[in-house]
Protein backbone atom coordinates (compact mmCIF):
# COMPACT_ATOMS: atom_id res chain seq x y z
CA UNK A 1 0.00 0.00 0.00
CA UNK A 2 1.35 3.41 -1.01
CA UNK A 3 2.22 5.71 1.89
CA UNK A 4 -0.16 8.64 2.43
CA UNK A 5 1.09 11.97 1.17
CA UNK A 6 1.47 14.95 3.46
CA UNK A 7 -1.00 17.70 2.53
CA UNK A 8 -0.61 21.47 2.68
CA UNK A 9 -4.00 23.19 3.05
CA UNK A 10 -3.92 26.89 2.11
CA UNK A 11 -6.83 28.84 3.58
CA UNK A 12 -7.93 32.42 4.18
CA UNK A 13 -11.43 33.76 4.83
CA UNK A 14 -13.92 31.38 3.21
CA UNK A 15 -15.25 29.00 5.87
CA UNK A 16 -17.81 27.37 3.53
CA UNK A 17 -15.41 26.27 0.79
CA UNK A 18 -12.75 25.52 3.41
CA UNK A 19 -15.15 23.11 5.12
CA UNK A 20 -15.88 21.25 1.87
CA UNK A 21 -12.21 20.84 0.98
CA UNK A 22 -11.42 19.85 4.58
CA UNK A 23 -14.01 17.06 4.30
CA UNK A 24 -12.26 15.73 1.19
CA UNK A 25 -8.91 15.81 2.99
CA UNK A 26 -10.53 14.09 5.97
CA UNK A 27 -11.70 11.27 3.69
CA UNK A 28 -8.09 10.78 2.53
CA UNK A 29 -6.82 10.80 6.14
CA UNK A 30 -3.21 11.94 5.61
CA UNK A 31 -0.77 11.23 8.41
CA UNK A 32 0.62 14.78 8.22
CA UNK A 33 -1.53 17.86 7.61
CA UNK A 34 -0.09 21.35 7.28
CA UNK A 35 -2.50 24.29 7.43
CA UNK A 36 -1.38 27.78 6.43
CA UNK A 37 -3.60 30.85 6.72
CA UNK A 38 -3.05 34.47 5.77
CA UNK A 39 -4.14 37.06 8.33
CA UNK A 40 -7.29 39.20 8.10
CA UNK A 41 -7.26 42.50 6.22
CA UNK A 42 -7.77 45.34 8.71
CA UNK A 43 -9.84 47.42 6.27
CA UNK A 44 -12.36 44.65 5.51
CA UNK A 45 -15.23 44.34 8.00
CA UNK A 46 -15.92 40.70 8.82
CA UNK A 47 -12.54 39.45 7.63
CA UNK A 48 -11.30 38.63 11.12
CA UNK A 49 -14.40 36.56 11.92
CA UNK A 50 -14.36 34.75 8.57
CA UNK A 51 -10.67 33.95 9.02
CA UNK A 52 -11.41 32.57 12.47
CA UNK A 53 -14.25 30.40 11.14
CA UNK A 54 -12.12 29.14 8.23
CA UNK A 55 -9.32 28.13 10.59
CA UNK A 56 -11.77 26.31 12.84
CA UNK A 57 -13.17 24.43 9.83
CA UNK A 58 -9.70 23.41 8.66
CA UNK A 59 -8.69 22.26 12.13
CA UNK A 60 -11.73 20.00 12.50
CA UNK A 61 -9.64 17.00 11.48
CA UNK A 62 -11.71 14.14 12.86
CA UNK A 63 -8.92 11.57 12.54
CA UNK A 64 -5.61 10.97 14.23
CA UNK A 65 -2.82 12.79 12.43
CA UNK A 66 0.02 15.23 12.94
CA UNK A 67 -1.23 18.78 12.36
CA UNK A 68 1.08 21.76 11.95
CA UNK A 69 -0.25 25.28 11.53
CA UNK A 70 1.05 28.59 10.24
CA UNK A 71 -1.63 31.12 11.14
CA UNK A 72 -0.60 34.70 10.37
CA UNK A 73 -1.85 37.59 12.49
CA UNK A 74 -1.33 40.18 9.77
CA UNK A 75 -2.26 40.03 6.11
CA UNK A 76 0.61 39.44 3.67
CA UNK A 77 -1.52 39.17 0.54
CA UNK A 78 -1.69 36.33 -1.94
CA UNK A 79 1.82 36.75 -3.36
CA UNK A 80 3.74 36.57 -0.10
CA UNK A 81 1.38 34.54 2.08
CA UNK A 82 1.15 31.59 -0.31
CA UNK A 83 4.76 31.55 -1.48
CA UNK A 84 6.09 31.67 2.08
CA UNK A 85 3.61 28.97 3.14
CA UNK A 86 4.90 26.64 0.42
CA UNK A 87 8.47 27.49 1.52
CA UNK A 88 7.46 26.51 5.07
CA UNK A 89 5.90 23.26 3.84
CA UNK A 90 8.86 22.11 1.76
CA UNK A 91 11.27 22.94 4.56
CA UNK A 92 9.60 20.05 6.42
CA UNK A 93 8.67 17.52 3.71
CA UNK A 94 10.45 16.12 0.66
CA UNK A 95 7.28 15.86 -1.41
CA UNK A 96 3.57 16.32 -1.01
CA UNK A 97 0.19 17.61 -2.21
CA UNK A 98 -1.08 21.20 -2.00
CA UNK A 99 -4.71 22.35 -1.97
CA UNK A 100 -6.22 25.80 -1.68
CA UNK A 101 -9.51 26.44 0.09
CA UNK A 102 -11.55 26.41 -3.14
CA UNK A 103 -9.92 23.40 -4.81
CA UNK A 104 -12.05 20.32 -4.14
CA UNK A 105 -10.13 17.11 -4.87
CA UNK A 106 -11.57 13.78 -5.91
CA UNK A 107 -10.29 10.68 -4.08
CA UNK A 108 -8.35 9.83 -7.24
CA UNK A 109 -6.37 13.08 -6.99
CA UNK A 110 -4.37 11.85 -4.03
CA UNK A 111 -3.74 8.47 -5.64
CA UNK A 112 -2.65 10.12 -8.89
CA UNK A 113 -0.38 12.60 -7.11
CA UNK A 114 1.26 9.88 -5.03
CA UNK A 115 1.88 7.67 -8.08
CA UNK A 116 3.36 10.49 -10.18
CA UNK A 117 5.49 11.79 -7.32
CA UNK A 118 6.96 8.34 -6.84
CA UNK A 119 7.46 7.66 -10.55
CA UNK A 120 9.20 10.96 -11.35
CA UNK A 121 10.86 11.50 -7.96
CA UNK A 122 14.40 11.53 -9.36
CA UNK A 123 13.66 13.10 -12.74
CA UNK A 124 14.69 16.77 -12.66
CA UNK A 125 12.85 17.38 -15.93
CA UNK A 126 9.51 16.99 -14.14
CA UNK A 127 8.82 19.66 -11.52
CA UNK A 128 5.06 19.64 -11.05
CA UNK A 129 2.04 17.31 -10.85
CA UNK A 130 -1.28 18.90 -11.83
CA UNK A 131 -4.71 17.85 -10.57
CA UNK A 132 -6.91 19.58 -13.15
CA UNK A 133 -7.62 18.81 -16.77
CA UNK A 134 -8.96 21.50 -19.12
CA UNK A 135 -8.96 19.39 -22.28
CA UNK A 136 -12.76 18.98 -22.50
CA UNK A 137 -12.60 15.21 -22.75
CA UNK A 138 -9.82 15.11 -25.37
CA UNK A 139 -7.42 12.32 -24.43
CA UNK A 140 -3.74 13.08 -24.86
CA UNK A 141 -1.74 9.92 -25.50
CA UNK A 142 -2.41 6.42 -24.21
CA UNK A 143 -1.26 6.90 -20.60
CA UNK A 144 -3.28 8.30 -17.69
CA UNK A 145 -1.19 11.49 -17.76
CA UNK A 146 0.50 13.69 -20.33
CA UNK A 147 3.26 16.29 -20.17
CA UNK A 148 2.60 20.02 -20.26
CA UNK A 149 4.64 23.18 -19.85
CA UNK A 150 1.77 24.71 -17.85
CA UNK A 151 1.77 23.98 -14.09
CA UNK A 152 -1.90 24.29 -13.11
CA UNK A 153 -2.21 24.98 -9.37
CA UNK A 154 -5.86 24.05 -8.62
CA UNK A 155 -4.70 21.04 -6.65
CA UNK A 156 -1.12 20.07 -7.30
CA UNK A 157 1.91 18.26 -5.94
CA UNK A 158 5.65 18.63 -6.13
CA UNK A 159 9.00 17.96 -4.50
CA UNK A 160 11.39 20.02 -2.38
CA UNK A 161 14.03 19.46 -5.08
CA UNK A 162 11.75 21.29 -7.58
CA UNK A 163 10.53 24.07 -5.30
CA UNK A 164 14.14 25.12 -4.59
CA UNK A 165 14.11 26.72 -8.06
CA UNK A 166 11.25 29.03 -7.08
CA UNK A 167 11.95 32.75 -6.61
CA UNK A 168 8.96 34.91 -5.76
CA UNK A 169 10.92 38.01 -6.92
CA UNK A 170 11.88 36.48 -10.32
CA UNK A 171 15.25 38.23 -10.04
CA UNK A 172 16.70 36.85 -13.27
CA UNK A 173 13.59 37.55 -15.37
CA UNK A 174 14.86 40.64 -17.27
CA UNK A 175 18.05 38.93 -18.39
CA UNK A 176 16.29 35.74 -19.52
CA UNK A 177 13.51 37.67 -21.28
CA UNK A 178 15.95 39.90 -23.14
CA UNK A 179 18.14 36.95 -24.18
CA UNK A 180 15.22 35.26 -25.94
CA UNK A 181 15.86 32.01 -24.05
CA UNK A 182 12.66 32.32 -22.04
CA UNK A 183 10.42 32.80 -25.08
CA UNK A 184 12.04 29.78 -26.70
CA UNK A 185 10.85 27.61 -23.80
CA UNK A 186 7.29 28.93 -23.85
CA UNK A 187 4.57 27.15 -25.86
CA UNK A 188 2.16 28.53 -28.41
CA UNK A 189 2.03 31.07 -31.20
CA UNK A 190 4.04 34.32 -31.10
CA UNK A 191 0.96 36.09 -29.72
CA UNK A 192 0.45 33.51 -26.94
CA UNK A 193 4.13 33.66 -26.03
CA UNK A 194 3.76 37.44 -25.79
CA UNK A 195 0.76 37.02 -23.48
CA UNK A 196 2.75 34.77 -21.16
CA UNK A 197 5.80 37.03 -21.21
CA UNK A 198 3.63 40.06 -20.48
CA UNK A 199 1.99 38.24 -17.56
CA UNK A 200 5.42 37.34 -16.19
CA UNK A 201 6.64 40.88 -16.69
CA UNK A 202 3.69 42.37 -14.82
CA UNK A 203 4.29 39.92 -11.99
CA UNK A 204 8.00 40.80 -11.88
CA UNK A 205 7.10 44.52 -11.69
CA UNK A 206 4.59 43.78 -8.91
CA UNK A 207 1.66 45.20 -10.79
CA UNK A 208 -1.40 45.45 -8.51
CA UNK A 209 -3.26 43.32 -11.05
CA UNK A 210 -0.79 40.47 -10.50
CA UNK A 211 -0.59 40.10 -6.71
CA UNK A 212 0.04 36.43 -7.16
CA UNK A 213 2.52 33.64 -6.51
CA UNK A 214 1.74 31.11 -9.25
CA UNK A 215 3.08 33.04 -12.25
CA UNK A 216 6.50 32.82 -10.58
CA UNK A 217 6.10 29.02 -10.41
CA UNK A 218 5.23 28.90 -14.12
CA UNK A 219 8.36 31.01 -14.72
CA UNK A 220 10.48 28.62 -12.63
CA UNK A 221 9.48 25.75 -14.90
CA UNK A 222 9.78 27.76 -18.12
CA UNK A 223 13.29 29.01 -17.53
CA UNK A 224 14.50 25.45 -16.94
CA UNK A 225 12.49 23.91 -19.78
CA UNK A 226 10.80 21.69 -17.18
CA UNK A 227 7.48 19.87 -17.41
CA UNK A 228 4.30 19.22 -15.48
CA UNK A 229 2.52 15.86 -15.50
CA UNK A 230 -1.23 16.41 -15.95
CA UNK A 231 -4.01 13.82 -15.61
CA UNK A 232 -6.00 12.69 -18.64
CA UNK A 233 -9.21 13.25 -16.66
CA UNK A 234 -10.12 16.05 -14.29
CA UNK A 235 -9.37 15.32 -10.62
CA UNK A 236 -9.95 18.71 -8.95
CA UNK A 237 -12.97 21.01 -9.16
CA UNK A 238 -12.73 24.72 -8.38
CA UNK A 239 -15.68 25.59 -6.14
CA UNK A 240 -14.70 29.25 -5.68
CA UNK A 241 -14.91 31.91 -8.32
CA UNK A 242 -15.66 34.76 -5.96
CA UNK A 243 -12.49 35.04 -3.93
CA UNK A 244 -9.38 37.17 -4.22
CA UNK A 245 -8.88 36.20 -7.85
CA UNK A 246 -12.00 35.48 -9.87
CA UNK A 247 -11.69 32.67 -12.38
CA UNK A 248 -13.49 31.96 -15.61
CA UNK A 249 -16.88 30.46 -14.92
CA UNK A 250 -16.42 27.79 -17.59
CA UNK A 251 -13.44 26.40 -15.65
CA UNK A 252 -15.19 26.23 -12.28
CA UNK A 253 -17.16 23.24 -11.07
CA UNK A 254 -15.74 20.78 -13.60
CA UNK A 255 -16.84 17.20 -12.89
CA UNK A 256 -14.41 14.53 -11.76
CA UNK A 257 -13.16 11.75 -13.98
CA UNK A 258 -12.04 8.26 -12.92
CA UNK A 259 -8.58 6.77 -13.07
CA UNK A 260 -7.60 3.10 -13.10
CA UNK A 261 -5.62 1.61 -10.26
CA UNK A 262 -2.72 2.08 -10.53
CA UNK A 263 -2.62 5.06 -12.94
CA UNK A 264 -0.26 4.60 -15.88
CA UNK A 265 2.39 7.36 -16.11
CA UNK A 266 3.51 8.74 -19.47
CA UNK A 267 6.80 7.61 -20.96
CA UNK A 268 10.12 9.39 -20.44
CA UNK A 269 9.63 13.18 -20.26
CA UNK A 270 11.22 14.47 -23.45
CA UNK A 271 8.76 17.21 -24.38
CA UNK A 272 5.28 18.56 -23.68
CA UNK A 273 2.18 17.63 -25.66
CA UNK A 274 2.12 20.58 -28.07
CA UNK A 275 -1.54 20.22 -29.03
CA UNK A 276 -2.65 19.99 -25.40
CA UNK A 277 -0.73 23.13 -24.44
CA UNK A 278 -2.04 25.05 -27.44
CA UNK A 279 -5.60 24.02 -26.58
CA UNK A 280 -5.16 25.22 -22.98
CA UNK A 281 -3.51 28.49 -23.98
CA UNK A 282 -6.24 29.36 -26.46
CA UNK A 283 -8.92 28.51 -23.91
CA UNK A 284 -7.45 30.34 -20.91
CA UNK A 285 -4.87 32.87 -22.08
CA UNK A 286 -6.15 34.06 -25.47
CA UNK A 287 -7.30 37.39 -24.02
CA UNK A 288 -9.67 39.87 -25.66
CA UNK A 289 -9.44 42.38 -28.48
CA UNK A 290 -7.62 44.87 -26.23
CA UNK A 291 -4.88 42.34 -25.59
CA UNK A 292 -4.51 41.62 -29.30
CA UNK A 293 -4.41 45.34 -30.07
CA UNK A 294 -1.60 45.81 -27.51
CA UNK A 295 0.29 42.95 -29.15
CA UNK A 296 0.03 44.48 -32.63
CA UNK A 297 0.98 47.94 -31.33
CA UNK A 298 4.01 46.61 -29.50
CA UNK A 299 5.28 44.14 -32.08
CA UNK A 300 4.74 46.13 -35.26
CA UNK A 301 4.90 49.76 -34.09
CA UNK A 302 7.04 49.57 -30.94
CA UNK A 303 4.30 51.16 -28.84
CA UNK A 304 4.22 49.99 -25.21
CA UNK A 305 1.56 50.92 -22.67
Amino acid sequence: MMKKLPVLFLIFNRPDTTRRVAEAIRAYRPERLFIAADGPRPDRPGDAENCRLARAAALDAGWECEVRTRFLDTNLGCRNAVSSAVDWYFSQVDEGAILEDDCLPSPDFFRFAAAMLEHFRDDEKVMHISGVNFQNGIRRGSADAFFSTIPHIWGWASWRRAWRHYDVEMRDFPALRDSGKLAANLPGTPYLKWVLLRMMGETYRKSPHFDTWDVQWHYALAKRGALAAAPNVNLVSNIGGSGTHRVAGSLCGLPFGKLPAPPVPPSAPESADVEADLYTLKRIYAGNWRSRLRYVAERYFGIRD
